[in-house]
């Protein structure tokens, strides 16, 4: 028997043996084949064809001026051979441009020209001046005016010769960063109306990623005209006059005339740019988007930053010495835990304490020590109860620091208000954004941070009144990817979160447990943001595979979304793009990378953009219809915040009711999708308790 085995293993040694060898003839033979030059391949060009020839001058010139490769253009003399003809007469008229400096009686002689010509092309001097009570720590100092083909320039010194023109409907205004200006005229009693093209609303919109529009690129990246280089050229280069020694520095007069100069060839583009704009955008489907969403919401939100929302100081304050209170108890529990004192703020003695003294798990140590952000804690939580007193810790700092302290500064003296600036041009889908202070990212996630909610009041006789979009970007996607189980559940007024977990997991709906709708919405959510399996399993604390087969399992029973998902990258890949319902577009060349994790970015951003676009879209759809309403029913009352899918209006009390139905009735009815838009409204006395 033994040796029936021992002959059978040899026959096996030797028949792997046999096969090594056939296996290493054939690498051999492809070895040869694959070192071998075909010299009988096809080849349809010569070689002349493939010879060097004439770059295109043009589209290098093009290239070099996006990347502001100016030596390059300059030792390859692009700006003369390659400038465009049409950029070279506009640099041309320019030269021929002679400012006219006009009194308080020409200017109104001018401006009631333009009023007949109904369009006003000009351009404001500001001049920072720190004042506590204005609102925009700015000033009109002058205004430049084009006018035929003329420019104006005049000092401003009586706001009122202004009134007539920027209040009347019929006259468009034309000029850039329009919503400040608004505000500015405001705080001088001026209510400005047709607010008809911002320049920088039109570049956004045709390149929503960059981020940065500032005048003096536009100009260069539409016109051809750099105006540091153009004024250089004329020997008013701000940076040679800023000083001439150590102890002279420029006068009013020459800070002036490059003001003067500067503004002149603003004003003097603004043409140019208002129609290269308008056609780019009208090729690009976008002008319907323009005109009627983008530059009414221009005012819409200048009018917001102006109304401003009041806050209690007297409160804010007393919610800050609750926090040190809580921030000292804390402090002394964390001592007690760790068995001494620390700077608790120092990522290398917190990380000393735990990962040394304490013996709790740590990642890999780097040359600056031990990690101690929020993952690493988060993960070793349950090792030891300090964690959890560290994390509480920071979150009551950061409330602090960033939420009591940092608001304060914020609040103007003369209407004790926070009048924060709301932006256009900052995401790429569309969506608002909020700065100084930034009232779209008050915590919620903690009920100590909801509460700096109730700082935030109407003033006397005033109420708030709160609308919420229910659900709008998953309703968004039941239209776009039309997934039948998902309008069915909205049609059907359903728990979509518990249809979720009842299609998935093959129970009755009444049977869903509050973890298994929590999990459907976690996996709702996290499709329309495009999240993977790991960020899925980090969220819900499973394991990547189990997160997996969530999504698996959904995409399953939601086939509808799979093949939208599936279908609008592949879009995205051909077109370069993808685009929300009303056609706010979004360029994805992250798509076309060598680089996977810059690819399945590109992939997420495809799947996202059209559902927060377009869900961005409604709402300042809602917005306008709101605005509009309000101006006409004459309803004393203001919209005075915007984050992301929620509205609040300060209203007059005996307006609140008929303010509610307004409201409700612009939000629900913005668009009409194959699902219903349904809007959650409250009233309240302060922001905390609008739910």
């Amino acid at each position: 028997m033994y040796e029936e085995i021992e002959a059978g293993k040899a026959e096996t040694i030797k028949g792997k043996t046999r096969e090594k060898i056939i296996d290493n003839k054939e690498l051999a033979y492809l070895s040869r084949t694959l070192g071998t030059i075909n010299l009988e391949v096809p080849i349809e060009e010569s070689i002349k064809d493939l010879s060097v020839k004439e770059w295109d001058k043009q589209k290098v010139y093009e290239d070099f001026k996006r990347l502001k490769f100016n030596r390059y253009m300059e030792r390859f003399n692009l700006k003369s051979e390659a400038m465009p003809q049409e950029n070279i007469e506009e640099k041309e008229n320019l030269d021929k441009i002679q400012i006219k400096e006009i009194n308080e009686e020409e200017l109104k002689s001018i401006l009631k020209m333009a009023q007949e010509e109904k369009q006003l092309f000009y351009i404001f001097s500001k001049k920072d001046e720190k004042n506590e009570s204005s609102i925009i720590s700015k000033k009109l100092n002058a205004i430049s005016i084009l006018f035929k083909n003329e420019v104006y320039y005049s000092d401003i010194t009586n706001t009122e010769i202004l009134k007539e023109i920027f209040e009347d409907r019929e006259t468009k205004k034309i000029s850039y960063k329009m919503g400040e200006d608004y505000v500015l005229l405001r705080e001088k009693n001026i209510t400005m109306k047709n607010l008809s093209i911002d320049v920088r609303i039109a570049a956004y919109l045709l390149n929503p990623t960059i981020n940065q529009y500032d005048i003096n690129d536009l100009i260069e990246q539409y016109i051809g005209i750099n105006i540091d280089e153009y004024l250089k050229e004329k020997g008013l280069s701000n940076n040679e006059q800023k000083q001439i020694n150590l102890f002279d520095t420029i006068n009013e007069t020459s800070a002036k005339e490059i003001d003067k100069e500067k503004n002149a060839i603003i004003v003097f583009c603004l043409r140019k740019l208002k129609e290269t704009l308008l056609e780019k955008l009208e090729k690009s489907n976008e002008l319907e988007l323009f005109n009627n969403i983008e530059m009414p919401i221009v005012e819409i939100l200048a009018k917001m930053q102006y109304n401003g929302m009041y806050l209690d100081k007297k409160e804010l304050s007393d919610f800050g010495q609750e926090l040190k209170t809580k921030i000292n108890d804390l402090t002394n529990q964390i001592y007690e835990l760790a068995g001494e004192e620390f700077n608790i703020n120092s990522t290398q003695q917190l990380g000393n304490i735990l990962f040394e003294k304490l013996g709790l798990t740590a990642s890999k140590k780097n040359k600056k020590g031990y990690s101690t952000d929020v993952d690493t804690l988060e993960k070793i939580k349950n090792e030891h109860p300090i964690i959890e007193k560290i994390l509480e810790y920071r979150t009551l700092m950061k409330l602090n620091s960033t939420y009591v302290e940092g608001m304060l500064p914020y609040v103007n003296d003369k209407t004790g208000r926070i009048h924060s600036y709301f932006h256009q041009t900052v995401t790429a889908t569309g969506r608002l954004s909020s700065s100084d202070p930034n009232l779209q990212n008050i915590p919620t996630r903690y009920e100590l941070g909801k509460n700096l909610r109730r700082v935030f009041k109407p003033k006397d006789g005033y109420v708030f009144i709160d609308a919420d979009y229910s659900q709008i970007e998953l309703r968004v996607l039941a239209h776009i990817s039309q997934d039948e189980n998902m309008i069915e559940a909205f049609k059907n007024g359903e728990d979509i979160h518990k249809q979720a977990a009842s299609k998935v997991l093959g129970i009755p709906i009444n049977e869903v447990t509050k973890e298994q709708r929590s999990h459907a919405k976690a996996v709702n959510f996290g499709i329309v943001y495009g999240i993977s399996d790991f960020g899925l399993s980090q969220q819900l604390g499973v394991s990547v595979k189990k997160a997996k087969e969530y999504i698996n399992q959904y995409l399953e029973k939601y086939n509808g979304i799979q093949k939208f998902m599936n279908d609008i990258v592949e879009n995205a890949k051909e077109k370069g793009y993808v685009e929300t319902l009303f056609h706010r577009k979004r360029y994805l060349p992250e798509l076309k990378s060598n680089n996977y994790m810059v690819r399945q970015f590109g992939a997420r951003a495809a799947m996202n953009t059209p559902i927060q676009g377009t869900a961005a879209d409604i709402m300042k759809i809602a917005m306008v219809n709101l605005n509009r309403k309000l101006e006409e029913t004459k309803i004393d009352a203001n919209i005075v915040l915007q984050v992301h899918d929620e509205l609040i209006l300060e209203v007059a009390q005996k307006d609140a009711e008929n303010a509610k139905q307004i409201l409700k009735d612009c939000m629900e009815n913005a668009i009409k999708l194959t699902v219903p838009l349904e809007v959650e409204i409250s009233e309240a006395s302060n922001w905390y308790d609008c739910k």
